[in-house]
């Protein structure tokens, strides 16, 4: 069992504000704009369309890059993730069914008495995961499937671009896949651009310059203490 953690979510270029994270570790999980051109026939969702807390006003009418899709979340029914950039689809090639995507997001910090494990003003922090159903797919074993399989996928953002760009998709089953209701953090107590010992000893990023936009590898007892940090909720475990 491995695992890879890559970086999604509403950030401070695209659409120009970080998802918030409140006082007691929970989390809205905010898509980035969709940029590329869709397909005519294709239902994209707008940020009016989803369910959050956060103030969305001004950008409520442009459409939404709804990647990774959770289940039951958003109007989505399946986990899925697809990925059009060599730097990401390359590591999760790499993995086989069973192993593990990390999601992790930046975060602002949202609130007046924040968990002490939470960092000061803004931070990182896994926020979903997948086990997966079955082995990435190629854009060639994507097309490949039947219409059926195929279906799964259906609400993912690279599907409803004109043209398919994704390089590699993802399917996480419905047992270990989720989206988190407590964040897991990788920064530091004290700032957010400073990685905690989940980053600098248990993956194979060093930690050092912008950490949180790469990809990250773990290898099998590093996914077993995240899996494990997640379902204990200790979140001051990675600061030990």
């Amino acid at each position: 069992m491995r695992s890879v953690a890559i970086n999604i979510g509403a950030n401070t270029n695209e659409p120009g504000f970080r998802g918030p994270i409140f006082d007691d570790g929970r989390f809205e999980y905010i898509p980035i704009p969709e940029p590329a051109p869709t397909r005519e026939d294709a239902d994209v969702p707008t940020y009016a369309d989803l369910d959050l807390r956060t103030d969305v006003t001004d950008i409520a009418d442009r459409p939404v890059h709804l990647d990774p899709t959770f289940a039951g979340v958003h109007g989505c029914e399946n986990y899925t993730y697809g990925d059009p950039h060599g730097v990401k689809a390359r590591p999760l090639l790499d993995l086989e069914a069973g192993d593990y995507v990390f999601f992790y997001a930046t975060l602002t910090t949202a609130g007046d008495d924040p968990a002490e494990w939470i960092t000061p003003e803004w931070g990182t922090y896994i926020i979903g995961r997948f086990r997966l159903d079955r082995d990435p797919l190629t854009p060639e074993a994507y097309h490949d499937l039947s219409a059926d399989s195929q279906s799964v996928f259906e609400n993912n953002a690279h599907l409803k671009r004109d043209p398919f760009d994704a390089e590699v998709l993802l399917h996480g089953d419905g047992i270990g896949s989720e989206l988190y209701d407590i964040a897991v953090p990788l920064s530091s107590r004290d700032a957010g651009a400073d990685a905690n010992r989940l980053v600098t000893d248990l993956s194979s990023d060093s930690g050092k310059g912008p950490w949180w936009r790469r990809p990250m590898k773990f290898d099998h007892e590093a996914t077993t203490e995240l899996l494990d940090i997640h379902d204990t909720h200790d979140c001051n475990r990675p600061f030990e």
